[in-house]
């Protein structure tokens, strides 16, 4: 509960800190909370950065992160609050302002990365791939390919924690009689 509670408060204070474009004085400010151009990006460089970006489909892949990043939360800060009629479309209108406010600005960031790993060359030679048959692709079945690897390895990581802790405890009889101990404590009378 205190967890859920943590992770609550600082998801809100995140989302009210000013962002670019924004001051803190204007916190309602109707100013754009789009980044201007990164300035010490080569503006060519960075126009071509934007391009493979949007090759890539960077901007679908920020509005996926966004939500699996909601689905991820969303409970906790749902029961972080106390229960009542508001708090259904509280979140919702929460999460719907997070991803205004996010979603633009996490292609942005990846900006200055591109930049700092790649050279204007490379990045050229990533655009001229991906507008290829198999660069396209790649574009399209790497996150098949990366959603069946997760699912692999959690499945993987479920049974390899389940085995080590059934060795751990076979190793350390008095680990798992605490253990016991303790379940049997937590139980509701």
């Amino acid at each position: 509960m205190t967890t859920r509670i943590v992770l609550c408060w600082c998801l809100l204070v995140i989302s009210t800190f000013p962002v670019r474009g924004q001051t803190v004085d204007q916190p309602n400010s109707a100013q754009t909370t789009e980044p201007k151009a990164t300035s010490s990006i080569d503006p060519a460089k960075e126009a071509d950065i934007r391009r493979l970006i949007e090759l890539t489909g960077g901007r679908k892949i920020a509005s996926q992160f966004m939500g699996m990043m909601e689905n991820t939360i969303k409970p906790s800060v749902t029961n972080s609050l106390p229960a009542g009629e508001y708090r259904s479309k509280l979140v919702d209108l929460f999460f719907e302002r997070l991803h205004s406010k996010v979603e633009a600005q996490l292609v942005d960031l990846a900006l200055p990365l591109y930049d700092k790993y790649y050279s204007a060359d490379e990045i050229k030679s990533l655009i001229q791939f991906y507008e290829t048959p198999l660069g396209e692709k790649t574009i399209s079945v790497m996150p098949i390919v990366m959603a069946e690897m997760q699912a692999s390895g959690q499945k993987l990581g479920e049974t390899a924690g389940r085995q080590s802790m059934i060795e751990i405890l076979a190793e350390h009889p008095d680990l798992a009689e605490a253990l016991a101990s303790a379940q049997k404590a937590a139980r509701p009378q």
